[in-house]
């Protein structure tokens, strides 16, 4: 069956009757995340709202004023879920949000002329696709393509879109003649050996292709394409290349300007001079980093040598350097050179994330490593007198100085 989403893409209301409604409890995938859906699975005759396929999500919409949560197809079924029942035989007015159905047809297009145009260039094969929210990408059969290929391809796909080359779909049932069912058969994607209603999405002098996507109807309505960068797929042999289309081109240049305005007020130079400054500030902040790691290394040498000379010395000593790395706490531990004083030492941000070193004989730090990482919800071993570990939960360490104090009233 093709629905009336794919008949006509540009129909943004459409009336049609309930067919079936029952109640459900589904676990599924939206926009990349599980939720489970407690409501109805509705079917109607047929709908406006794209259930998704061929690479491109569900449509969002309205039944009557009442929310789409997902359009999913079974075979030729179209299937809504929502969160109130329908009677059977009620008409019921569909509204399709159409602000994200004609982002998704010029995402959609937008592919297949990016396909079609790297397939005949270059010859690399489209394996996969992605529609994703903000950014989409092919996945192409070739382990690389460089910047010069990359660049090339942009500006054909948008000679065409210029060129205005029309977009048009031929629908071929059952009850179409062989020969014709032979040239539909000839198009790329279709498996030899398929049945049923066969929807071919054409753009003209560049490609026919199988798809049940919906799609622009001119190449002119893509406005404008962006192919953005390149990177290694996942799968052997193919990369990803990411691009935009349409809308999200000027939305992502209104984005780009925005931060240039403000990177201008910032750095008080010119949008040309940004790069040259953001890389000479760079420089500096790396050097200041590392000139203030030579001088902590040398308070963690005092810190030591402090120790050394109490007497007695003390049981344990606690420690915490927010902008130290965690070599600060290897050298207070050598320069201390002794075990019989138990460290706490930690860096890092003093409520989130950091590092901490417990420190002294070998009992006391089997005792109390483990715990103590659990205070922080940390992840870290002990061998002999040292356990170490990376934390989420700095915030604790009052806590924790606590407890180590308690375990030593004893001691």
């Amino acid at each position: 069956m093709v629905f009336k989403c794919q008949e006509n893409s540009f129909l943004k209301e459409f009336t049609s009757k309930v067919v079936s409604c029952k109640e459900v409890e589904l676990n599924t995938v939206i926009n990349g995340k599980k939720e489970d859906i407690k409501g109805y699975e509705l079917i109607l005759e047929d709908t406006i709202l794209f259930p998704e396929g061929g690479g491109q999500p569900c449509d969002h919409g309205y039944l009557n004023e009442v929310p789409v949560k997902l359009v999913v197809r079974k075979e030729d079924i179209a299937i809504h879920y929502v969160d109130k029942p329908f009677n059977i035989g009620d008409d019921v007015k569909q509204n399709v949000d159409w602000e994200r159905r004609f982002d998704h047809m010029q995402q959609h297009s937008g592919q297949h002329l990016i396909t079609a145009i790297i397939e005949k260039e270059f010859g690399f094969a489209t394996a996969s696709w992605w529609l994703g929210e903000e950014i989409s990408h092919v996945e192409l059969d070739t382990p690389s393509i460089t910047p010069e290929q990359i660049k090339n391809a942009e500006r054909i796909a948008n000679e065409l879109i210029r060129d205005g080359k029309n977009v048009t779909v031929k629908v071929y049932t059952k009850d179409t003649p062989e020969e014709q069912l032979k040239e539909a058969r000839s198009t790329r994607g279709l498996p030899a050996d398929h049945k049923g209603d066969i929807r071919v999405i054409n753009i003209e002098d560049v490609e026919s292709t199988m798809c049940c996507g919906t799609h622009v109807k001119n190449l002119s309505q893509l406005q404008v394409i962006k192919l953005l960068h390149a990177e290694k797929s996942k799968r052997k042999d193919k990369i990803f290349l990411y691009f935009l289309v349409g809308n999200r081109v000027i939305n992502r240049l209104e984005t780009c300007i925005d931060r240039e305005q403000k990177m201008t007020v910032l750095l008080k130079n010119n949008p040309s001079e940004h790069t040259d400054l953001v890389d000479k500030l760079l420089k500096n902040v790396k050097t200041l980093s590392k000139n203030l790691q030579t001088v902590l290394k040398d308070v963690a040498v005092t810190e030591a040598k402090n120790l050394k000379i109490l007497d007695p010395p003390p049981k344990y000593f606690f420690l915490h350097r927010k902008e130290a790395e965690p070599d600060f706490m290897n050298v207070l531990i050598k320069e201390l050179g002794r075990t019989d004083i138990f460290l706490f030492l930690s860096t890092g941000d003093e409520k989130t994330v950091g590092n901490i070193v417990l420190y002294g004989e070998e009992k006391y730090v089997s005792d109390l490593g483990n715990q103590i990482c659990e205070m922080f919800k940390g992840k870290g071993a002990g061998k002999g007198n040292k356990f170490q570990a990376k934390v989420t939960k700095m915030v604790n360490r009052k806590k924790a100085e606590q407890y180590i104090s308690d375990y030593f009233k004893d001691k």
